[in-house]
């Protein structure tokens, strides 16, 4: 059985939303029926500037830059965020199924020279067949998984000066990546066997959406066995919404007011699109709606974690809801769990990133400082 790991210092992100922003829970709809409400706050340059600088001034570590469709092109966004800010890290996303791995070591390597070194990569494999079709990319799930797997050794094999034959990519003799661009971090995600698999021999960090608490400590586990298998240890990253107010009962009623703006037959399309995607991750944040009433409580999955997002929104379907200190303490309870990452956001981006840096970041240092310190004190 792998070594429970010792406690490690909890990180706080941000989110950059490249698709527009806005007010509301259908601001990062569906478009294909009818909820995304692009326009309301389009994703201009002069606006995504905005949402990075606020996120560096209230000290959140990082920033995830997500791909998608109907988002902007993540190497492009970055390549012109890292100016406006010194100190934040950038969450790249990227697709295998749309890069080649030898030109990818070789942007990765001009980005982390103009950051400084501040960039890291989430690979995600895809998630609906039709999207993936809709790049030009016809493989099936588990296929998908496995050139992921290959594409992050031929990335390595890349970086390092090695030449790479394998069933889905072969390289010729590479050209020498700049010695003061550092490899960047891997992140992995997907609920998959197969996408577990992978993230527990090749990648650094597992990223995961938000589930109840004992759902998440069964993956961490399983993840930890995987990777101890292959002489490996794992970060682990939480994707999340959030919804924090002074006193809980204003949280609850401004997510109330959220969801009763959205009409009942979108909230069923929607689900029926969300239903079509092979993806494991998106039938189990699906599976927390299930047999669930629509009022804003009955979607409470476990103690301050709602899935209303999820109703309209593909991908990170839940939200913390509460008071500052009532979000504080679930975040601790998955850092406790091994949970190192949190990758957080809002609605919307800019004014939340301000609002949650004044009220909820000190609080999570504090408490991640506490806990730090009862751990230093039992060993």
């Amino acid at each position: 059985m792998a070594a429970e790991p010792k406690r490690r210092s909890i990180e706080i992100d941000w989110f950059l939303p490249t698709n527009g922003d806005g007010h509301h829970l259908t601001s990062s709809g569906l478009p294909k029926v009818g909820l995304f409400q692009q326009g309301e706050r389009a994703p201009t340059l002069d606006y995504l500037r905005q949402v990075v600088r606020a996120a560096e001034q209230a000290a959140f570590d990082g920033i995830m830059v997500p791909t998608a469709s109907g988002f902007e092109d993540p190497w492009l966004i970055v390549a012109l965020m890292v100016q406006e800010v010194r100190r934040l890290k950038f969450l790249l996303t990227l697709r295998p199924g749309v890069e080649l791995p030898a030109y990818t070591a070789h942007k990765a390597a001009t980005l982390q020279q103009l950051s400084d070194n501040r960039l890291l990569l989430h690979l995600v494999s895809g998630s609906s067949r039709f999207e993936q079709r809709a790049l030009g990319d016809f493989l099936e799930h588990d296929e998908r998984y496995a050139r992921s797997a290959e594409f992050l050794d031929v990335f390595r094999a890349t970086w390092a000066g090695r030449e790479h034959h394998g069933r889905h990519y072969r390289t010729g003799s590479p050209v020498p990546i700049a010695r003061e661009a550092l490899l960047p971090p891997i992140c992995f995600g997907g609920a998959s066997d197969v996408a577990e698999r992978i993230a527990a021999s090749h990648a650094q960090s597992y990223l995961m959406w938000g589930e109840p608490p004992a759902m998440i400590r069964e993956r961490i586990l399983r993840l930890r066995e995987l990777a101890a298998a292959h002489g490996r240890e794992l970060r682990f990253g939480l994707r999340l919404h959030v919804f924090a107010a002074a006193e809980s009962r204003h949280a609850w009623a401004h997510v109330g007011r959220l969801l009763e703006e959205i009409p009942r037959d979108a909230i069923e399309r929607a689900q029926q699109q969300l239903a079509a995607y092979e993806s494991v991750g998106q039938s189990r944040q699906i599976s927390l709606t299930q047999g669930r009433a629509h009022g804003v409580r009955d979607l409470e999955v476990s103690p301050n974690l709602w899935a209303g997002v999820g109703l309209v929104r593909g991908g990170a379907g839940t939200a913390l809801v509460g008071s500052y200190a009532e979000v504080a303490e679930r975040i601790e309870e998955y850092h406790q769990l091994g949970v190192d990452t949190f990758i957080l956001s809002g609605y919307p981006h800019l004014e939340e990133a301000i609002h949650l840096g004044e009220e909820l970041l000190p609080l999570l240092r504090r408490d991640a400082a506490a806990a730090s310190a009862r751990q230093r004190r039992r060993d």
